[in-house]
């Protein structure tokens, strides 16, 4: 899978949340699996592309929305001259990226299988046929898919929960990493603009 990315502002890049303020609850950590409702695809494998940015970059780099885990991949840029703490600021990033990609996959997946298993077997129950006489697909109503949202966030509730919490912990630390990198940079600014101060002028 091919995917072309765009440079994205250094405002987004330099945002103190990763990603956004996250899920407050199970219903909101599970709004990108229950509001799939695109065909399950045949390609199952969550791969992630290999494109890397030029190392003349000087941004972040934001992909179009993966088909299997509906979010945008992201590439974080290197800093000329990356210290320590930024460095594990990136990992840490980068790491995340990819465990959300994975999960969100692997959910939607397992969603889309089973929502088409569900309607195949309601429709299979009322004595009718996937498509009708002129070849549409039919649909259950939305009363009749309530039950199977349901039924789906019941039995994934602990997967959910778990999402979450590591969601939580993760972003926790990635803002507190943040927060360090921004002291550390004004620090040496605060130094620097010192030094410029103090020497005797020419």
């Amino acid at each position: 899978m091919s995917l072309s990315f765009n440079m994205c502002s250094v405002g987004v890049r330099r945002s103190l949340t990763w990603r956004s303020l996250g899920p407050a609850a199970l219903s909101a950590g599970s709004r990108r699996s229950c509001s799939s409702e695109h065909r399950t695809q045949q390609n199952t494998d969550p791969k992630r592309s290999i494109f890397r940015p030029p190392p003349s970059s000087t941004c972040d780099w934001i992909g179009p929305p993966n088909p299997l885990s509906n979010l945008r991949p992201i590439v974080y840029h290197v800093a000329e001259n990356e210290s320590e703490l930024q460095r594990r600021l990136r990992n840490l990033r980068q790491e995340t990226e990819d465990w959300n990609h994975e999960f969100w996959t692997k959910q939607n997946i397992t969603f889309n299988k089973d929502r088409d298993s569900f309607i195949m077997s309601q429709l299979k129950a009322k004595g009718l046929t996937v498509r009708d006489e002129q070849g549409r697909r039919r649909f259950l109503n939305s009363e009749e898919m309530a039950e199977f949202y349901k039924s789906f966030l019941d039995q994934n509730r602990t997967r959910h929960m778990t999402y979450n919490k590591e969601w939580y912990r993760r972003n926790f630390t990635i803002t507190l990493l943040m927060a360090r990198v921004a002291l550390t940079n004004m620090w040496k600014t605060v130094r620097h603009s010192k030094k410029k101060t103090s020497s005797p002028a020419s």
